[in-house]
């Protein structure tokens, strides 16, 4: 492939990543925010959580609908979309270089710059494919990820007004190094959940089309990469993003707890995460297993999977179709 189609393939997959990103993110912020909510706290989100009752204290946040109720009574609607700003500037980078080092790797294993050629790889270059492109993503947009968690679980009084405030005090306090608290942790939860959310999803692809060919064997079907409805993108992206969830969520309230490590919040929100409470990723995962037990890695798992199961599939599903709207005006 010449260098003008090079670069024109990377426009459109970084600008469909993007603007994929942007909606899928604006959509399902109000999830996003319970999830953070429910992860950043040490005290039980439920009554029936496996642990002994001696442990058992007041918690600010014990469901979805009493936490929806809650944040809307002390923040407004606008509590549903705290720290919005920065996760699209941190989500929106962040699926521009995901899809566009995907097409990238994908090309390379493949040995075809064809979308519709990518379907054919194998599971396993897939799965390695879409971990390496989160990995890069992650990197690229992680100081937007720290800001958005912070904003979004300070809670009523806010201790930053805003983003930028936000930014300065973590220089001031934690140094540079501060605006990559967690990353370690998030890496780790990337390499799986990035694998498994695109590698499942071109196995739902493969699936769905081969269910096609079988049900319309005597009718005609595109030739494009698809032969799928959006509806049926939607439903393998949906089915995606559950699968990775489930799987990952422990690794994401780990470093979710050292993403707001010494947020100084109003007492109503219940014990705080003390600055350096945790010497590392497996420190941190024991602590909490001992203090709060299975229950506490899985704090926020109902929203998290609420929000990213439809999360995944609007993104696939605006990518496709942005991708294809770029491809046939750029050309």
């Amino acid at each position: 492939m010449d260098e003008p189609n090079k670069l024109r393939r990377a426009i459109i997959d970084a600008s469909a990543g993007a603007i994929s990103g942007g909606i899928s993110r604006t959509v399902t912020s109000p999830l996003d925010v319970i999830k953070i909510r429910f992860q950043v706290q040490l005290e039980p989100t439920s009554s029936w959580a496996s642990l002994p009752k001696q442990l058992y204290v007041p918690s600010k946040y014990t469901g979805i609908v009493q936490a929806s109720k809650d944040i809307f009574r002390e923040e407004g609607i606008k509590g549903f979309w705290r720290g919005n700003v920065p996760a699209l500037l941190m989500v929106m980078p962040y699926t521009a270089i995901q899809f566009t080092v995907l097409h990238k790797l994908k090309t390379f294993a493949s040995g075809s710059s064809k979308t519709e050629n990518h379907i054919h790889l194998s599971p396993y270059l897939s799965y390695v494919s879409g971990a390496l492109a989160g990995c890069a993503a992650t990197v690229g947009s992680y100081p937007f990820d720290l800001l958005r968690t912070i904003l979004a679980s300070q809670g009523e009084p806010k201790v930053y007004p805003n983003m930028r405030s936000a930014f300065l005090d973590i220089v001031r306090t934690r140094g540079l190094q501060g605006l990559y608290s967690g990353l370690s942790p998030t890496l780790v939860e990337i390499i799986p959940y990035a694998g498994l959310q695109f590698g499942t999803y071109d196995t739902f692809k493969r699936w769905t089309m081969a269910w096609n060919r079988y049900r319309y064997s005597n009718t005609s079907l595109s030739s494009t990469e698809n032969g799928l409805s959006s509806f049926q993108l939607f439903l393998c992206g949906l089915a995606a993003g559950t699968c990775a969830k489930l799987v990952c969520h422990p690794l994401d309230v780990v470093k979710k707890r050292f993403q707001i490590e010494g947020l100084q919040r109003h007492p109503r929100y219940g014990a705080r995460v003390e600055h350096l409470a945790y010497r590392n990723m497996l420190d941190a995962m024991q602590r909490i297993l001992l203090s709060e037990g299975w229950a506490g890695l899985y704090k926020g798992i109902v929203p998290s999977t609420m929000k990213a199961a439809p999360a995944g599939a609007v993104t696939f599903v605006a990518y496709e179709l942005t991708s294809d709207w770029l491809e046939s005006t750029l050309t």
